[in-house]
């Protein structure tokens, strides 16, 4: 048997500086991935939740942000052209 001894090329990973593609529009998302998503801050995010500006979903003590509630949040608050 032949071994081979060349240096494997790891496959590269995501960092978290690095945007990740997002799937499907239900997605669940967390607090930092939708502060990302929107290019905001986690507290933004928070305090969207907090006052119920947003909706999102508890799993047992995690919070969840749909990114189709993210979507409809952005749409709410565009502005049209004159």
């Amino acid at each position: 048997m032949v071994r081979d001894n060349r240096r494997r090329e790891a496959t590269p990973r995501a960092s978290a500086h690095e945007p990740t593609p997002l799937g499907d529009p239900g997605q669940l998302l967390t607090i930092d991935r939708a502060a990302e998503y929107l290019g905001t801050g986690q507290r933004f995010i928070r305090r969207l939740i907090s006052e119920r500006r947003i909706p999102y979903v508890k799993l047992g003590k995690h919070v969840r942000l749909e990114r189709c509630a993210l979507d409809a949040f952005v749409a709410a608050g565009r502005v049209p052209c004159r």
